[in-house]
Order: structure tokens, then sequence, then C-alpha cells
């Protein structure tokens, strides 16, 4: 089952797995009693821009589209990598889908409003570095007319933007939702405050989830600015120092936390780049567990969740939400997750 297959995010079901391994299946309004007074929840605010652009390829004349994936300068909406492909939209499997023409250089696209140029080539004949032509606010004024979300074949109608931000987006960086944010809600966070449970914010620049190729695929995630806030990094090492637990919502928030991380664990504020893949040989520094989709391996996010838990748990893990209708995808029911870390130095939740 597709997440959508039941597109009310209030049905949606939780997974909860503890440092031994044990599963627990929960309606997501249970999030609220999984953690206890000193934890810390820190998500990721980052809105999503409609980052996928429709046009021409002027030396051939032949359809395109631009999905756009990362940032050359973050914050510079004029420069970005881009993947490409061929004639067609997010209803054909992203797998399924056609080639682009041959991309070279110095050729031009007309995308909607917007005039772009491709500067270089980035060791893929699908992975460009794009340079939209005009001022800022003229790039940023034909993404907003003409550009769309990202999205892919397992929910065919057209997502409008406010489909994919959630309820704490704020500012428009990422190139897809940092969709674990999506189980949020004031009700939710004012039960955690009723707990004693903390919240903070980070800004991640999620990039894209798939491009279709799997050799390209074993390059993401690409790049990704992040932004943690001084209260952010207060925040943490408050609940760290108090024994509380740090609790990521999303695999970019495990991201951005675990690239500040100095050696002994404190993070630090400012902005930085998270670079390469965590993995089952990650040393995790500041996150105690994870809220997360259903992920499936081979996947980047799902060889992240190898830094919290061992396969045959994992495994085991996802057998059973198979077995029980889970739905994946960015829309879909959830897992929480908690390293064995945290298991083995005696913070096992109550």
């Amino acid at each position: 089952m597709i997440a959508a297959d039941a597109p009310d995010r209030r049905a949606a079901r939780l997974c909860a797995i503890d440092p031994t391994g044990r599963l627990r299946h929960l309606p997501r309004a249970g999030l609220a009693a999984l953690l206890r007074p000193g934890d810390l929840v820190v998500a990721n605010d980052a809105a999503t821009l409609p980052a996928s652009l429709h046009g021409l390829h002027a030396a051939s004349g032949r359809l395109v589209e631009l999905r756009l994936a990362g940032w050359v300068t973050a914050g510079d909406p004029t420069r970005f990598v881009a993947v490409a492909f061929g004639a067609g939209d997010h209803r054909t499997r992203t797998e399924d889908r056609p080639p682009p023409p041959p991309l070279a250089p110095g050729d031009h696209l007309a995308l909607g409003p917007l005039a772009a140029m491709v500067e270089r080539r980035l060791g893929h004949p699908r992975l460009v570095g794009l340079h939209f032509l005009g001022g800022r606010d003229a790039v940023l004024a034909g993404l907003a007319r003409h550009g769309r979300p990202i999205q892919y074949a397992h929910v065919p109608q057209p997502l409008a933007l406010w489909d994919v931000w959630t309820s704490i987006a704020a500012d428009p960086v990422a190139f897809e939702p940092p969709s674990a944010g999506f189980a949020l809600d004031w009700g939710l966070l004012a039960a955690w405050r009723k707990r004693g449970v903390g919240f903070a914010t980070l800004t991640h620049a999620a990039g894209i989830s798939s491009t279709g190729d799997p050799a390209l695929d074993q390059r993401l995630p690409f790049d990704e600015p992040y932004r943690i806030p001084q209260p952010t990094a207060a925040a943490i090492s408050r609940a760290k120092s108090g024994g509380g637990r740090v609790i990521a919502i999303g695999t970019t928030a495990v991201r951005a936390l675990e690239a500040a991380a100095q050696a002994d664990g404190r993070v630090r504020p400012g902005a930085g780049v998270a670079r390469g893949r965590i993995t089952a040989e990650t040393r995790l520094r500041v996150v105690d567990a994870i809220l997360t989709g259903v992920h499936q391996p081979g996947e980047s996010h799902f060889e992240l969740l190898r830094a919290f838990a061992d396969d045959a748990v994992l495994d085991r893990a996802l057998e059973t939400v198979a077995a029980q209708g889970y739905r994946a995808h960015e829309f879909g029911d959830c897992l929480m997750l908690e390293r064995r870390r945290a298991f083995e130095s005696g913070r096992l939740a109550s």
C-alpha cells in the first residue's frame, strides 16, 4: 500500500523500536507518550521549493524536465545542481523516464518564464550545473509561477506547494519535503511541552530521494547546507547534560546534527554542509533516536537507519510493517527507532 491510498495523515501509524529491538505498534498520536521529561525533539523547518521545471532544450527542440537537486552556493537562487529527464512527468515511474537530450555546457533551456544555461556536466549525463539567467528576484518569481513540487508516481494527482510544506515550514531551501515533519502538529507539540519535552528546530536543505538511475542514486544524498541556531545548540547541550535524549525528526535533522557534532558530542551552531552518507559504520555523537518514514534497503535513507540498529532488527521491522500494511513514501506511516548506544548506557525510556 502506498501513501496515496490513504492521504489522511491523522490516520497514520507508528512502529516504535526500542534499543533491544522490541517493536510496538501505535497510532501516530502515541508519539506524545513515547518521550519523557528532559528529552529534546529537533526538527527541520525547511520549506520546500517548487523544484520541478518543464521546458525545452533549445538546441534540439526536445522536451525536458529539470529537477533542482542541490545548491551551488547556499541561498543563491541563480545556480543549482539539477537532474535532467526527457519528456514525461511524475506519473511515469522515475526509473522509466526517458533520458534528456544530450546536454553540454552552454546549452540553453527555456523553462516557462525562466531562461537557463547548462554550465557544466557533473560526472553523469543527467547531472548538470544550471545557471538561471536574470537576477535573483526574476528567478524567484519564475520558480513561483512555473515550478511544481518534485513528486513521484506513487502519488499520481498533482501536488500543490502547500501539500509539501510541513506545519513548521520556514525558509524555502529544501528540494523535497523533510517529510518526517508531517507527523508534527500543534497538538502534539503542546502535549510534549506538557510532559516537559523540549522542542527545537534547525534548517537543512533536504535533497531529492531518487534520480531514477541506480548509478546516480549511489551518489545520494548530495551535499546539503544546513543552519543550526544558537538556541538549538544550547538546548541540545542542556538535554544531554540532564540525561535526556535527542530525538531527530527525519534523516535530514540527523545529517545536520551529526555534521555539526564535535568529538565531545557538542553541536556547533551556525552554517555548514552535510556531506556523504551516514551508514552502519557511522558513530553517532548527538542523536539518540529518530522518527522517520518507512524506507527500503538500498536507499540512502535506509542506510542512515543502520547507524541506529543492526540489520536483523531492521529486517524484522520491515517485514512486520509490510505485513501490517504500513504506508511508505513521504506521506506515509512512521518508525521511531532508538539507537543501541542509548540502551547500553542505561538510558532506556520507561
